[in-house]
């Protein structure tokens, strides 16, 4: 896992160069954006399980079948395995969020998830749909600006729905 610093340095020195202007620029926006940036991951962190509780029921009223006789989250033990797993992609993706680099989401949760699914017959769409309302409650809180670092909040919304984005796409 390499947070944005590791990763720019990291390809330096692959290629032998010392960081560029825009690279440097790039990092010194991102220290810039750094209370807001934690402010929104406080935000999910504060809220997942709301967040997750609540994007489940809204998936449930909307595909009712998963939750009836046969459906992949019948029973208490497959309910609480859903949960776990939305539960699990939002911790990701607010790890990635506070890095601003997807790759310890990308190796360490979706990296082989789609295939997992697909040997437990679990329907990747309904995933991703759970996923994207997930995405919709933390950019809502995100966009709260109460208590908030005051400032433009646009790029880092973008980047933290790239990031449920990024996971809704690795389960389909």
């Amino acid at each position: 896992m390499l947070d944005a610093f590791a990763k720019v340095v990291a390809q330096a020195d692959t290629r032998g160069e010392f960081l560029s202007n825009t690279q440097l620029d790039a990092l010194a926006k991102m220290v810039a954006e750094g209370n807001k940036r934690l402010d929104i991951v406080n935000r999910i962190n504060s809220n997942a399980s709301s967040i997750v509780t609540n994007s489940a029921r809204a998936l449930f009223a909307e595909q009712p079948q998963l939750v009836q006789p046969g459906g992949n989250a019948y029973t208490s033990r497959r309910m609480a395995a859903c949960l776990r797993d939305m539960e699990i992609v939002l911790r990701y993706v607010s790890y990635a969020m506070t890095a601003g680099d997807s790759s310890v989401l990308d190796d360490r949760c979706l990296n082989g998830l789609r295939e997992t699914y697909q040997a437990l017959g679990t329907p990747g769409t309904s995933v991703a749909v759970a996923i994207q309302k997930m995405k919709e409650a933390s950019v809502s809180l995100a966009n709260d600006s109460n208590g908030i670092t005051t400032g433009d909040c646009s790029s880092l919304i973008a980047e933290l729905s790239v990031y449920f984005d990024r996971a809704a796409v690795a389960v389909v």
